[in-house]
């Protein structure tokens, strides 16, 4: 099985702290948390693909903390997504001003931070799986170190599956992601794009499966 990303939520509210835990445990993610920011810069951080910050705590603020962290060359790249009630726009600014990916202000839907997670990762984490790498940022994709050149609609299939290793996406998820709503898609059209997908990325192919009845992902 492949590696989950790891993500690290620091806040002095524990009612929070749970239950977005929680949360980001169903969708996959591995999680841990801090109840403030020097807990926090105890641990292995470098481990971290993401940090979920709050800004208002006790002690150290999540600023001073996020300022350490883009100072420290093992911590410098670590995306950084701001939670907290301060929803004024100098304070949004100042955050990106150091250094922050995102800003989300409370109260919130995790419906919203889920989706702000996402965007995060995908900007910041290639997908990788052992000897195939396909990044979003240079839209590169490359298999054992070697390029491979892919229609736009094969490099989005792959790298959505790189993304969400071990998810089953169904027709319906896959035709919403990757087609634009107003495009008319039969279920064939995803079959023969996978198809032609393998073909390329072997022998990486078979790791693309099918569940049927459901859809398409990446299983190890």
């Amino acid at each position: 099985m492949m590696e989950k990303h790891n993500i690290l939520i620091v806040d002095d509210e524990e009612a929070l702290r749970s239950g977005l835990q929680a949360y980001l445990e169903l969708e996959g993610y591995k999680v841990d948390t801090a109840s403030s920011a020097e807990e926090a810069l105890n641990l292995d951080l470098k481990k971290y693909n993401l940090i979920l910050l709050d800004i208002m705590m006790d002690g150290m603020s999540g600023v001073e903390m996020a300022g350490i962290l883009k100072k420290r060359p093992d911590t410098s790249d670590i995306p950084i997504i701001f939670l907290t009630a301060k929803d004024s726009d100098e304070d949004m600014v100042s955050g990106l001003n150091i250094g922050a990916d995102d800003y989300i202000a409370k109260p919130y839907s995790v419906k919203n931070v889920l989706a702000r997670i996402a965007a995060v990762l995908r900007r910041t984490s290639p997908g990788k799986a052992q000897g195939i790498n396909c990044d979003r940022a240079t839209l590169v994709c490359r298999v054992d170190g070697s390029p491979v050149k892919l229609p736009k609609k094969e490099f989005e299939l792959l790298a959505l599956f790189l993304e969400n290793p071990g998810r089953i996406f169904t027709r319906e998820e896959i035709l919403d992601r990757i087609w634009p709503q107003n495009s008319i898609v039969i279920d064939r059209s995803i079959d023969v794009h996978i198809t032609r997908l393998r073909g390329k990325i072997a022998p990486y192919g078979k790791k693309i499966v099918n569940r049927s009845g459901y859809g398409y992902g990446w299983q190890d």
